[in-house]
């Protein structure tokens, strides 16, 4: 079943305010449990890392920034 826009809305709004931090503590933490390996394998990590949050998730942010495609059309009058 397809999320209609305000679900998918506020969905994308609990991921970006709630998930996302959360991913990145995960994220150091475990780096800070290895061992410090070189700043260039840091960096290829950590850029890594920060590609990987978002494919999952592709679907949901996928025309958020849009207008709402199921709300009736407004008429503007002048």
């Amino acid at each position: 079943m397809a999320l209609s826009y305000k679900s998918r809305r506020r969905l994308a709004l609990l991921i970006l305010v709630l998930g996302l931090p959360g991913y990145i503590v995960v994220a150091v933490t475990v780096m800070n449990w290895l061992e410090r390996p070189s700043i260039w394998v840091e960096l290829a990590v950590y850029v890594g890392l920060g590609v990987l949050w978002a494919l999952p998730l592709k679907a949901v942010f996928k025309g958020i920034g849009q207008a709402d495609p199921d709300a009736p059309p407004q008429d503007h009058e002048d």
